[in-house]
């Protein structure tokens, strides 16, 4: 049976490494016969002490807290950043390769302190791309599609946001406008209609800016 032969704090002041029969290891454990590193918290409340003799399932239920709680400092602050996913929250979890076990509860403390919300996440994105690289609704929607988000809340969140569409396709062509110069009147507007379709502006949006008079 293990025994905890000696207890120092990391350089960080907010975690310490228990040595287990004089061993220690940041990737050890019963397995190994290896010490552990554990937070501070969880420290405490464990009341843990040298000289303690620890089974092998005790030592694997301290580590497992301990991870978890080193995970949820790191995620905590990827999650406070800005709105998040619940898709960019999986996808930390594989960047990071943090354990299955652990994920569920991951995921519920984050919950519980609304950092995991998609809707919240949309509106985010979809007032990003609005200020800095504005882009018609139908990109947007594709974007929050590839991003793991649901129809629904895609579909709601680009309803309740007014997107003048007409004033930003006006804005591309005028920066594009040197290209169609000199070119015949009716060659000059079916690019121009091309190049809007391919930036994601339907028809009807082409069209009547076409038709207008600026062009």
């Amino acid at each position: 049976m293990p025994v905890i032969t000696s207890i120092k704090p990391q350089k960080n002041q907010k975690r310490v490494n228990i040595y287990l029969d004089g061993k220690f290891s940041a990737k050890g454990g019963p397995a190994s016969g290896w010490g552990f590193g554990l937070d501070l918290e969880n420290f405490v409340k464990l009341g843990l002490k040298v000289g303690q003799n620890l089974t092998e399932e005790e030592v694997e239920k301290i580590i497992k807290k301990a991870e978890l709680q080193k995970t949820l400092d790191k995620i905590l602050r990827f999650a406070t950043l800005r709105p998040r996913s619940e898709k960019e929250i999986k996808d930390w979890f594989k960047r990071k390769k943090v354990h299955e076990t652990i994920h569920e509860e991951l995921f519920d403390r984050l919950n519980r302190l609304e950092l995991v919300d998609d809707e919240k996440f949309a509106k985010w994105w979809v007032e990003q791309r609005l200020q800095f690289r504005p882009k018609p609704k139908s990109i947007m929607y594709q974007e929050l599609r590839i991003k793991g988000i649901k129809k629904e809340i895609i579909g709601e969140v680009l309803e309740n946001t007014d997107v003048n569409e007409e004033k930003f396709a006006k804005d591309l062509l005028e920066k594009k406008k040197y290209k169609w110069k000199g070119l015949n009147k009716l060659i000059a507007k079916r690019k121009m209609s091309e190049f809007l379709a391919r930036k994601g502006f339907d028809w009807d949006v082409i069209r009547k800016i076409i038709k207008s008079e600026e062009f």
